[in-house]
């Protein structure tokens, strides 16, 4: 029986309730009003009021979803799709003819030209470029001076990502444009999620400017890269060409926009999640020094302190790898997700309207105390074999699950893992005077100014 066959019983279905509407609306702009004053307080309460919760931005109901196995069931049901706030807000970015942001045969189909890149059995070839860079940022930071970690967690990110991917020599001026134009198109976007004035975006207001001028400079990196390549002559065995070479559903070559798309989409929100973890790496390492210790005696327990961590040693870095996945459920970089609903269709026991918004936060279900036992404690040890077992089936989905989760979630983390191991092995870091770790949100989360000072060990 396909899904098709049993939609029109399910839409006769009178015992679907209505989910319970939030308080504290406000006329005009509803709750996103709250949702962009304090979000991540504002999500991480909405359980209290159910399972599933009307929320109204502007003149738009959305449902936010709060159960972990809700959250899951929602990113493997077809009857949901990836759309909404969010991908509406970040089209102008991603555009409409990336992995990201495609649905259905478009969506697979791309996916299967960019899988390769990505297999497990793919991942040790980037090792050397890995460790490179991951040593290459130790050494280039000085003992006793002060590091922007914004900046350096940008520039290791997008260079890992384009020598790895795109076989490029792409330099720190361009990693440096691409930290500077993602910090302010992903808050613009972000701004225009939450509260969806339409129009009032489009008067040439400062802000305005400035996000038109930012989101123009990111596709005008892309288009440099594409262009260089085309210009080298070169084909390289990597993921730039794999789409230059490839066929649309009908054989035919996929066109240039569907290109660029996908080089955005592999160079922005990648560089943009991964740096921002790679911040709260730092950030953990320098509030607890107890595990960045432990950290460093995995490390030289596998090397006997002969040797710098390499790329083979990542599998074995059991602790190392526990910090990793400890930080991205109390920091995750993406912390907000939306779909929407194709039919009427049912969730938790409550209908859900075709064409209806669906929200939720990975970040209020990874803190959930009724997930986690001392939810907001960092403890990396909780993800230890006999622990692990304790946490709710999709409480904790970084990369997300189904046909939407992330092909790179290997790749990522294996850098993060041997970039955590590289930097704790050689320095402790303190914050100094002027440094602010408090969350900066966005359509990502980071730390609002993060400033380290290595010490040597």
């Amino acid at each position: 029986m396909t899904v098709e066959s049993v939609r029109p019983a399910q839409a006769e279905n009178r015992a679907w309730r209505e989910p319970p509407l939030a308080g504290g609306g406000v006329p005009l702009l509803g709750h996103g009003w709250k949702l962009a004053r304090d979000p991540l307080s504002f999500m991480s309460r909405l359980r209290e009021h159910g399972d599933v919760v009307r929320l109204k931005l502007g003149p738009k109901t959305v449902y936010a979803v709060t159960a972990p196995d809700l959250t899951g069931a929602l990113a493997l049901n077809p009857d949901f799709k990836i759309d909404g706030p969010l991908w509406e807000s970040l089209e102008g970015l991603l555009g409409k003819e990336g992995v990201a942001t495609a649905n259905g045969p478009r969506h697979r189909r791309q996916r299967r030209t960019i899988q390769p890149a990505f297999r497990l059995d793919a991942i040790p070839n980037y090792g050397p470029i890995m460790e490179e860079e991951a040593h290459a940022l130790t050494e280039r930071w000085q003992p006793g001076q002060t590091v922007d970690c914004t900046a350096e967690s940008f520039r290791v990110a997008v260079r890992i990502a384009a020598r790895c991917l795109l076989r490029g020599d792409y330099m720190d001026e361009r990693a440096e444009r691409l930290c500077n134009a993602l910090a302010v198109v992903f808050q613009g976007m972000y701004r225009r999620m939450v509260v969806p004035l339409g129009p009032l975006y489009r008067l040439p207001l400062p802000a305005n400017r400035e996000f038109n001028r930012a989101l123009a400079d990111l596709h005008l990196l892309v288009d440099e890269i594409v262009a260089e390549r085309r210009a080298s002559g070169q084909r390289p065995d990597d993921l730039l060409t794999a789409l230059l070479e490839a066929k649309d559903e009908n054989g035919d070559p996929i066109g240039e926009q569907e290109i660029h798309d996908q080089v955005v989409a592999i160079l922005t929100p990648g560089s943009e999640t991964v740096a921002s973890t790679i911040m709260w790496l730092l950030q953990v390492l320098a509030e607890h020094p107890e595990h960045a210790d432990k950290v460093q005696k995995e490390v030289e327990s596998l090397t006997d302190g002969a040797r710098p961590v390499a790329f083979d040693d990542v599998r074995r870095l059991t602790h190392t790898n526990n910090v990793v996945v400890e930080a991205m459920r109390l920091r995750p970089a993406v912390w907000i997700l939306t779909r929407r609903a194709v039919a009427d269709t049912e969730l938790g026991g409550y209908r859900i309207p075709a064409g209806a918004d669906i929200v939720y936060s990975p970040y209020a279900i990874q803190r959930d105390p009724r997930s986690y036992a001392h939810n907001l404690e960092f403890d990396p040890d909780r993800w230890l074999p006999e622990r692990a077992k304790e946490v709710p089936k999709y409480a904790m989905s970084p990369f997300s699950v189904g046909n939407r989760k992330c092909p790179s979630d290997h790749f990522s983390m294996a850098q993060l893992t041997l970039i955590t191991a590289a930097l704790a092995t050689k320095y402790r870091f303190e914050q100094v005077p002027g440094s602010d770790d408090a969350t900066r949100v966005g359509i990502t989360l980071r730390p609002q100014k993060l400033l380290l000072r290595p010490v040597l060990r």
